[in-house]
């Protein structure tokens, strides 16, 4: 694989796209590797929509795109991050049992941090920000059939 590989897509601020955000990114990842049908591609998507979510219901109508980068370094690290142009920067709420919502970002930095990596939020050149992850890159060795070969 290459030493760098990144994609990208920027789509409009509307809830539809949080899952158009999510069938981007594991279908990219699949492309570079990941089975589509493992627990780390489960908590990639899981992630992601998090991250969509929070820019599409969080930016007030004040960022009328986002743009989610994925990025992957010599098969060693992962970053997605999600950019909008709003600049509040996202923050942490108690997570009371009668909250409905507002527990986005404790769920993505737990997720993360399971998986080894950590969560930065960080300003835009713009006026805007990005919230990103970066996890190591774990591609689950494919099971070997009885003839000894790896199964597709």
């Amino acid at each position: 694989m290459a030493d760098h590989l990144e994609a990208s897509v920027t789509l409009p601020s509307d809830p539809a796209s949080v899952s158009t955000a999510r069938s981007y990114v594991v279908g990219t990842l699949v492309e570079w590797g990941l089975p589509a049908d493992t627990e780390v591609a489960d908590t990639i998507r899981l992630i992601v929509s998090e991250l969509a979510t929070n820019a599409v219901q969080h930016t007030f109508g004040q960022s009328p795109t986002f743009t989610v980068d994925i990025e992957l370094e010599r098969d060693e690290q992962l970053r997605i991050g999600v950019t909008d142009s709003h600049p509040r920067f996202p923050k942490r709420l108690p997570a009371a049992v009668q909250q409905d919502n507002g527990r986005g970002m404790v769920i993505i930095r737990w997720l993360t941090a399971e998986c080894g990596g950590k969560l930065r939020v960080r300003p835009t050149l713009e006026g805007g920000k990005t919230v990103s992850i970066e996890v190591p890159w774990t591609v689950p060795a494919r099971p070997v059939t009885a003839g000894g070969q790896q199964e597709p």
